[in-house]
């Protein structure tokens, strides 16, 4: 029998790991603020072209539909770090395996969501509190998106899979792809252009579902060509069978993260309650503000998946031994990239506020809300890099749960505490107390526990 290759790093030894991975942050960080952007412009689309209610009727249902993505993005989360490791690894025959097993799971996730969430669409709307003056339209637009969750799911599931490897190129010139079609479509399906039927809101679904489709199926026909290890080709179709054992781990993995994304968009309804509490003027600045911080955070979430990646990687190749240099490197980077962008809002921040807000009055609350947290996110940065290198051994839980406790027990208590003292600063003085505390308990699990453990290769 011949002997198996010890297995080897895919990542070049020749280069400063914070270079090699500044290259795959970058089409990562630009992917966010594409779809950013994306969004922003069909939310201009609807209200433009059709009115207020349009974009009401979108926005009631969105709380629901990052609900929903928040699962995808745990179960993409657990089959990144089981890909990654297995591409460390050179075990190209249990990455196509990984990835099969968790598109059928994401695939099934979305089916068993979709027709039920189709059919009992208007009492989900009805009970989160829709207008009945826009809970028609509501309806008819998360009709369609509903029944478009297998599409999503399973082209959302893809350009993770390609991260794992370490490609963070070839998802974001697909996305341009989607991008510009959507751009193309959305208006014209809106009004009935070129021939096309005049769908009103239903339009923006259905250029999505478009946009999506054909970015899907191009990506999918560039890998075949490129004779890609992850292709979809009869041999990946035999692996939608799943395999339990892969399932369970991704699953293991992958739930904690989803339920996380979801006690973070709780906490944040939570926060938003206390902020109404002093008029629509607070809530205006508080969305402005929020407004300029996702250009901030998209750096720190992305530096974050880039140690999770990297690390799997590591781990499946057998090279513990470059653990620590690429948590200094993404560290160095987040506060690097993060300072500079701080830096930046701190200096222009009445003019960047100006953008989004006319009145002198919430212009001011917004520049305070700005000047007490912004400064913080490169805490979060930080935090985002210790647990997305735990989450890369598989150690998924006690980060997790920390983060919740820095979130539920501390942020939002803090936040209604402080309130009650000293006005509306209390809610932004809240913030960077939770980072502060997620930090002490990230990095003190990091350095007591999780660096003593036994690390190995979950593939």
């Amino acid at each position: 029998m011949q002997a198996k290759a010890p297995p080897r790093a895919r990542i070049d030894d020749t280069q400063p790991i914070w270079r090699t991975m500044l290259v795959f942050l970058v089409p990562l960080m630009l992917s966010n603020i594409l779809q950013s952007a994306s969004a922003t412009l069909n939310s201009i689309f609807l209200g433009r072209m059709i009115g207020v209610k349009s974009l009401a009727a979108v926005s009631a249902f969105f709380p629901l539909l990052f609900f929903l993505i928040s699962f995808i993005i745990g179960l993409s989360s657990g089959s990144t770090v089981l890909i990654g490791q297995a591409y460390g690894a050179h075990n190209d025959r249990r990455m196509k395996q990984i990835a099969g097993t968790a598109l059928s799971l994401s695939v099934l996730a979305a089916v068993l969501v979709a027709i039920p969430g189709a059919l009992v669409t208007n009492p989900i709307l009805a009970v989160t509190g829709t207008p009945p003056d826009i809970i028609a339209t509501s309806e008819s637009y998360a009709r369609i998106i509903f029944l478009s969750l297998p599409l999503l799911f399973a082209y959302l599931m893809y350009t993770t899979f390609l991260r794992g490897t370490g490609d963070a190129q070839t998802p974001f010139y697909f996305l341009i792809v989607s991008t510009l079609l959507t751009l193309v479509t959305t208006p014209a399906l809106i009004r009935g252009w070129a021939g096309l039927p005049p769908l009103g809101t239903d339009g923006a679904a259905v250029s999505g579902i478009v946009a999506n489709g054909v970015a899907f199926v191009l990506l999918l026909g560039y890998l075949a060509w490129k004779k890609h290890p992850l292709r979809f080709d009869r041999e990946m179709l035999g692996d939608l069978r799943p395999n339990w054992g892969t399932a369970l781990a991704i699953v293991r993995i992958g739930v904690p993260t989803g339920i996380q994304v979801v006690m973070v968009s709780l906490s944040e309804i939570a926060v938003i309650s206390f902020v109404n509490r002093y008029g629509s003027d607070a809530t205006a600045a508080y969305g402005a503000v929020n407004q300029v911080v996702s250009y901030v955070q998209f750096p720190a979430i992305s530096i974050g998946i880039a140690a999770s990646i990297f690390g799997a990687q590591t781990i499946g190749a057998g090279r513990l031994d470059r653990l620590g240099g690429i948590v200094r490197s993404a560290v160095g980077l987040n506060y690097a990239i993060g300072g500079f962008l701080v830096t930046l809002v701190y200096g222009f921040s009445w003019i960047i506020l100006g953008l989004f807000l006319t009145s002198k009055h919430t212009l001011d609350i917004a520049h305070a809300l700005l000047m007490i947290t912004l400064w913080s996110y490169l805490i979060f940065g930080n935090n985002a890099v210790l647990s997305g290198l735990m989450r890369s051994s598989g150690a998924v839980l006690w980060p997790t749960l920390l983060a919740i406790v820095s979130i539920w027990g501390v942020e939002v208590p803090v936040a209604y505490a402080l309130s009650q003292r000293i006005g509306i600063d209390g809610i932004w003085i809240a913030y960077p107390v939770a980072f502060i505390v997620n930090f002490l308990f990230q990095s003190t699990y990091y350095r007591v526990f999780w660096k003593r453990r036994e690390i190995r290769s979950l593939v």
